[in-house]
């Protein structure tokens, strides 16, 4: 099996918390973000990704507790600047709100540092 045909049979399989997430992520729904879902990168297939953001996202079930292979995947991805977020499914079947929060903190940038005290707008046009 091809790694597109592995993808698609991948998305007609998803677990439980793939699902669920999938629900949240999908169709522009988290803050109209666009993610895909089981999208071949490279040599690996990821569950999730916001490619604008580079935010790569992984529902890991107990195989993947100290998966070494899991390590060389995310340390792959990173090198190629993706960031890589892994939840373990129970914590997305418990409380996905805080899960999808962490994703959304993922994909803002920073916030602009606030001015130095006692300079206004009218300071920075001079």
């Amino acid at each position: 099996m091809n790694q597109l045909q592995l993808a698609r049979s991948l998305r007609k399989n998803m677990t439980e918390a793939e699902h669920l997430l999938w629900r949240h992520l999908r169709a522009h729904r988290l803050r109209g973000e666009k993610f895909r879902r089981q999208q071949p990168i490279g040599p690996y297939i990821v569950d999730f990704v916001h490619f604008g953001a580079r935010v790569v996202i992984e529902a890991d079930g107990g195989q993947h507790n100290g998966n070494a292979d899991d390590a060389v995947r995310d340390r792959w991805l990173r090198g190629r600047g993706f960031t890589v977020l892994r939840f373990w499914n129970h914590e997305i079947l418990i409380d996905v709100h805080a899960v999808l929060e962490v994703i959304l903190m993922a994909l803002s940038p920073s916030p602009p540092a606030p001015l130095p005290s006692g300079r206004g707008e009218s300071d920075r046009l001079h």
